[in-house]
């Protein structure tokens, strides 16, 4: 029988700092939040924060922003747009992935448990280390491929080719979709992951992309593409609601008629 074992360091413990709010704060809120300094040498641990929610903004991210400007600045995230723009915010919140900055904090019961994104290294605090998911962007070679001599102009496409990039051009990497994926959680050094393979069937689908052969070529493995097994929790969790497992899909069919 197999045997896995976490760590030593790894497990975290739930004894950690308690940041009271204020005495006269009336509409109070506890959120958990998960803690981890690599240079501590120590294991991770929950500290707890109540925030005054009649002084705080109503998403998740405002709540982290308070936390770390008014109780503990040494507290540890990614954030920029503050839109659902960029995807730095992401994280896990209750359980499930998506970005602080558009969570709303009255749509999450109870306590609110904020760890970083599941099944990824982690630098500190809240902040997973993206750089295997950037390297496994990197491979799929996202950008426009063509062998045509250059037109001296914009390459052109028909409103209808340019309706087939709906859906896919919107995704913002913020890795939300991938790291849901329990293929990738136990597949992620071979596996894309639906976030890699949503961007490579975005240069797939575009019309004027001259790659398509080379793209499939390089997707046509066991591990790369066909780890998917449609459990769909990348698209539940997907913040810009968009479906990748739909775009795995659209990529196996291309694979399967041109074998055909």
């Amino acid at each position: 029988m197999a045997e896995f074992f976490l760590p030593a360091n790894s497990k975290p413990k739930n004894t950690g700092k308690v940041h009271k709010a204020a005495a006269e704060a009336k509409r109070v809120k506890k959120f958990k939040i998960y803690r981890y300094d690599p240079d501590a040498g120590q294991n991770p641990h929950y500290d707890t924060f109540e925030i005054d929610l009649d002084t705080c903004g109503p998403m998740v991210l405002d709540a982290l922003i308070k936390m770390k400007s008014e109780q503990d600045s040494t507290l540890t995230f990614r954030r920029s747009c503050r839109e659902g723009i960029c995807g730095s915010c992401a994280m896990n919140m209750d359980g499930k992935n998506g970005l602080a900055c558009t969570t709303a904090i009255e749509d999450i019961r109870g306590d609110i448990r904020i760890t970083p994104l599941p099944h990824m290294e982690v630098i500190k605090d809240l902040v997973p280390d993206f750089t295997h998911f950037y390297a496994q962007y990197s491979s799929i070679k996202p950008w426009l491929q063509t062998v045509t001599p250059n037109p001296g102009k914009e390459r052109l496409q028909s409103p209808e080719d340019r309706e087939k990039l709906d859906g896919l051009y919107e995704c913002i990497l913020c890795a939300c979709c991938s790291t849901s994926c329990p293929s990738y959680w136990w597949n992620s050094d071979k596996f894309l992951g639906p976030a890699i393979l949503l961007q490579a069937y975005r240069w797939l689908a575009d019309s004027r992309d001259e790659m398509t052969g080379e793209r499939l070529d390089e997707l046509e493995d066991p591990f790369r593409l066909y780890r998917c097994h449609t459990i769909m929790n990348c698209a539940n969790v997907c913040p810009k609601g968009l479906n990748p497992a739909k775009a795995i899909a659209e990529i196996k069919k291309m694979e399967a008629e041109r074998v055909l």
